[in-house]
């Protein structure tokens, strides 16, 4: 698929683009982030889907379980099924990271439902109009098997 290609969501200072969807091969979702600076994902868990972070571009501060840590370009962080984890962008500038699922329903589902859907192509993050529902965010993640730890 084309770079800039395929089902774009807004959510929480992230962009996410789906390149795989898990209908589309039987077993995975793979999604590029783009996230602003300061952005990221809050302490969450899934104990449904094993996840797996490769630093494309920028530098993320990770959290799994107890352990807290930098990764840059070319790194490859796995989460263990289940574990609590966060990232966030520790950088001044938008920073990118491909995400796998598997088998990613969990993730699809969630993204699919709780972001905003954005114009294919769109690398720019749109205006802040509103906090976020945090409550309905909270509940997607519980009816699709993600715990948010906030």
């Amino acid at each position: 698929m084309p770079a800039d290609h395929g089902d774009t969501y807004y959510l929480l200072g992230n962009l996410i683009r789906f390149h795989v969807r898990p209908a589309e091969n039987g077993g995975y979702c793979m999604v590029e982030l783009r996230t602003a600076p300061g952005a990221g994902a809050p302490p969450n868990r899934h104990p449904g889907d094993d996840e797996v972070f490769y630093v494309l571009e920028g530098q993320f501060d990770f959290m799994i379980a107890d352990r807290a840590f930098s990764a840059r370009p070319g790194d490859c962080i796995k989460v263990p099924n289940g574990a609590v984890h966060s990232f966030t962008n520790a950088g001044q500038t938008p920073a990118r990271m491909l995400v796998i699922n598997t088998p990613g329903r969990i993730h699809e589902s969630f993204f699919s439902e709780a972001g905003e859907k954005v114009a294919e192509g769109t690398t720019e993050f749109p205006p802040q109009d509103a906090a976020p529902d945090i409550p309905r965010l909270l509940e997607i993640g519980r009816r699709n098997g993600l715990e948010f730890l906030v």
